[in-house]
């Protein structure tokens, strides 16, 4: 399979189809190849190899983006329900980020999580 529409299809499997429309859509003549390049070497290169399964790499990926205190950690924790995590592993996962990262990292993690279940149990 071509690359790219196997990343963008682990991208949408992940993400859903409203986030990566945006995404897509919200691409400039200046980033577009940016996102291509995401797209074919994250998604389709790292997200679709058979060593890890998706809720795995989801995990993985919001301890990564937990430690580092990335605002990407937001779009990961909303995907947790395509993934197969549950919020009580992303907990789990955060009191690993507090002892290896920081608890000021593991904490602000901890309150993106807070806000953005609330903001689901709303919906």
């Amino acid at each position: 399979m071509n690359r790219h529409l196997e990343g963008m299809r682990r991208r949408r499997e992940v993400l859903g189809d409203d986030h990566v429309d945006r995404a897509v859509a919200a691409a400039t003549p200046f980033d577009a190849e940016f996102q291509d390049w995401i797209t074919e070497t994250a998604w389709a290169g790292v997200w679709s190899r058979p060593g890890l399964d998706t809720r795995t790499r989801s995990l993985v990926t919001i301890g990564i983006l937990a430690a580092l205190g990335r605002e990407e950690l937001d779009i990961h924790l909303r995907a947790i329900e395509n993934t197969g995590a549950g919020r009580d592993e992303v907990m789990e996962v955060l009191y690993h980020v507090a002892v290896y990262a920081g608890i000021p990292a593991a904490h602000n993690a901890v309150a993106r999580a807070k806000r953005i279940y609330e903001e689901t149990e709303d919906d």
